[in-house]
């Protein structure tokens, strides 16, 4: 019904209606066509820095034609003049050539816009790869972060198990880890041990061998290594249920102790020990391990290690400072002990030293004062070795006391300025009776060039001298003996056996070398070295057993001469062949020797001593009667007029202007020997009615001969006395009065 139905009728026909479409496409083209060029003329208007301006022109010309062309053929569709066909051909003409131009630009065009597509290519991927480096950047910058926050943590402390765990901690906080472990080497270094976990989920202590394969790879690199989750070292977590392990890292932790650092050297690389670091990130997680993250764990690693020596050397210098302390203590109590055991051994020898010379007082005073009298030849046989023993005791005593004082460091010398030449000819003197009897040819020789004054401890220089040649003497039973001195030369001052010997030249000091060679029992080589030890004695000496001696005598001389800055030796070419004594002594040159020469005053010839003292007034205080009377009877043997007191009040009492002379021993009860002389000095106004005062002492050094000079006295005579001592000291000092010197 509906086919026979015309209900619509189009209006034009299909040709028609064909060319109605026709003409409204190419108005909507023409339309499209000028409003691109208008475009194009916004766009290069706005850019100022696109290169092809004229290309888009000619572009925009190329569209103008394309949509004249367009907008003239719609005159064509209807009847139209030959006009519309001569202008529909000019712009299709232009349209044309424009086209084929434009088509020839793009041609060249082309290549360039490709080259600036190139170039956004890899400015974009250069821009790609800036981003990641970055994000390197940043990741590293985190990474330093934590490295350092690490770095803080672990050595903000420097206790070894403080470090140990704040280093798991902060690295599970940091890297968010399941678990982490410290395997630390056990005493004896075959085993790793258990000993540090984050969570504690396996027992510490647990134990594997250390030459397992694994542990062997990570100990041989100095980086973070990916073990597997089911290696022993990484089994540190429970097992419970079904999971898919993360992964595990371990890295190596040197453990650097005090004990591998050797004096200007490194530690050996074959001492050091490893710990190992186990680190596991969570399981069931597609997480993996990132680079930055290895070299934070090699960093805190590293870091470790450093802290760990630092823990360590501070423990043994604890221990170190400890043990110094214990053993301050112990030297501090042994020092006491020892000033106890000195101060005592002092006070021993200080009392030994008065009571052993008082009996040796009254033998040899009383032995001098036998000798005064008539006596038998066996008679004054018997004296004369009563008094050569009790000298030989007494000169044992000085040696004791001597070398005792050398030993602990109390003796100091005595220097002043004495007579040389003096000095060699005394001890000459002294020795040529001895040297006579035994038919010893004794020759002295002084060189022209030795001073003959020098600075020094005279009586200690004399005592050298004189044991020395003593010894030459005693030791020879035939031929000579030389004594030699002159100023030693610097080719004659070192000495090979003595490298420890270094004398220094001065303007103000010169050396002295003594030499005594003998024709004697002479030494052999290997007792040599025992000649300066104390006690001790040659075969050839020890041989001779009537020559006397206690084997000090050397020993002393060494010790003196040391004092003196000088060194002793002596030389042997075997027993038999004698031997040759020689020292270097360092003495003083005198600041004028003019005046020097006054103040040395000399020793009273033995010519001009006095033998006899009649109606000198001398009084006696002695607390010691059997002393006291030794000393009485000894003055009275030389004329004096003898008065004797037993203590300090009684003396005071006793004591007055018709007294010349006041002997008193300064160890008495109540006031000592120093206030007693000062109590003298006050009890007589004038000093010309005051009378001399002298010591009667068993110490004559330095020190004490200062006190007494301080305290005002005379003079001191030292114990014991013999009655050609006594003599002496009377003589000097009605003389001078004054004793310049201890006798």
């Amino acid at each position: 019904m509906m086919e026979s139905c015309n209900c619509f009728e189009p209006h034009w026909s299909a040709d028609e209606l064909l060319m109605k479409y026709q003409y409204i496409s190419d108005f909507f083209i023409a339309l499209a066509y000028f409003s691109i060029p208008l475009e194009l003329i916004y766009f290069v208007k706005k850019s100022s820095v696109f290169p092809y301006r004229w290309v888009l022109v000619q572009f925009g010309a190329f569209i103008v034609l394309c949509g004249a062309t367009h907008l003239i053929n719609l005159w064509t569709f209807s009847m139209h003049t030959r006009t519309v066909e001569v202008v529909m051909t000019i712009a299709k003409v232009l349209t044309a050539v424009v086209s084929c131009a434009t088509a020839l630009m793009l041609v060249h065009i082309i290549p360039d816009l490709l080259s600036v597509k190139t170039r956004e290519l890899f400015l974009k991927n250069k821009a790609a790869e800036l981003d990641r480096e970055m994000g390197l950047i940043r990741t590293q910058e985190e990474t330093g972060r934590h490295v350092r926050m690490l770095t803080h943590e672990i050595r903000s402390t420097l206790d070894r198990h403080t470090i140990l765990k704040t280093t798991l901690v902060e690295l599970g906080r940091t890297l968010a880890l399941e678990e982490c472990a410290l395997w630390m080497p056990t005493r004896t270094g075959l085993e790793l041990q258990l000993s540090y976990t984050l969570h504690q989920q396996n027992p510490v202590g647990y134990t594997v061998p250390i030459h397992l394969p694994v542990i062997n790879q990570v100990f041989g690199i100095n980086r973070a290594v990916k073990i597997s989750p089911n290696s022993p070292v990484a089994r540190i977590r429970p097992v419970a249920g079904k999971y898919i392990p993360g992964e595990v890292v371990a890295v190596r932790v040197p453990l650097l102790h005090l004990s591998n650092f050797q004096i200007n050297d490194w530690p050996e690389l074959s001492t050091k020990r490893y710990a190992l670091m186990v680190l596991m990130l969570p399981s069931d997680s597609a997480r993996q391990w990132h680079v930055h993250e290895l070299e934070l764990v090699e960093v805190v690693a590293d870091q470790v290690a450093v802290a760990l020596s630092h823990a360590a050397i501070l423990e043994e210098s604890m221990r170190a400072r400890d043990l110094l302390m214990e053993q301050n203590v112990a030297l501090d109590l042994a020092r006491r002990e020892a000033e106890t055991a000195i101060r005592a051994r002092n006070d021993f020898l200080a009392v030994m030293n008065h009571e052993m010379r008082t009996p040796m007082h009254a033998i040899i005073a009383l032995s001098s004062l036998l000798q005064e009298t008539e006596l038998t030849p066996e008679q004054r046989l018997m004296v004369e070795t009563i008094m050569k023993s009790s000298n030989l005791l007494a000169t044992l005593i000085n040696d004791v006391l001597d070398l005792s004082r050398l030993e602990d460091g109390s003796l100091q010398l005595d220097d002043g300025t004495f007579n040389l030449h003096a000095l060699f000819r005394e001890v000459v003197n002294l020795i040529k009776p001895v040297a006579s009897v035994k038919k010893l040819l004794l020759a002295l020789n002084l060189a022209p060039d030795l001073p003959e004054y020098a600075v020094g401890d005279e009586k200690r220089l004399m005592q050298v001298i004189l044991n020395i040649i003593g010894n030459a003497v005693k030791f020879s039973k035939d031929g000579s003996i030389s004594v030699t001195a002159f100023v030693a030369k610097a080719e004659y001052l070192r000495d090979v056996k003595a490298p420890e010997f270094f004398p220094v030249p001065s303007d103000t000091h010169f050396y002295m070398r003594v030499q005594v060679k003998d024709s004697g029992s002479g030494i052999s080589p290997q007792d040599l070295p025992k000649l300066f030890t104390t006690f001790a004695q040659n075969q050839a000496k020890s041989a001779s057993r009537n020559s006397g001696g206690s084997g000090l005598g050397l020993a002393i001389c060494k010790r003196f001469v040391n004092l003196m800055d000088g060194h002793i030796w002596v030389e042997s070419k075997g027993l038999g062949k004698g031997c040759i004594a020689t020292f270097i002594v360092k003495l003083g040159i005198p600041e004028q020797l003019k005046e020097t020469k006054f103040l040395v005053m000399p020793k009273i010839p033995s010519s001009h001593v006095r033998s006899h003292f009649s109606g000198l007034k001398v009084l006696v205080m002695d607390e010691n009667s059997v002393s006291r009377a030794v000393t009485k009877g000894l003055l009275l043997h030389l004329g004096c007029d003898v008065a004797t007191v037993c203590s300090s009040s009684e003396c005071l009492q006793a004591v007055s202007q018709e007294h010349r002379v006041v002997f008193m021993d300064v160890y008495v009860p109540g006031i000592d020997g120093y206030e007693m002389a000062v109590q003298i000095h006050k009890k007589f106004a004038k000093p010309h009615e005051r009378p001399l005062i002298v010591a009667l002492t068993g110490h004559a050094d330095k020190v004490t001969k200062e006190n007494y000079t301080g305290a005002g006295m005379d003079g001191v005579i030292l114990k014991p006395i013999s009655l050609e001592k006594m003599r002496m000291a009377l003589s000097e000092l009605l003389e001078h009065g004054l004793i310049f010197e201890a006798i």
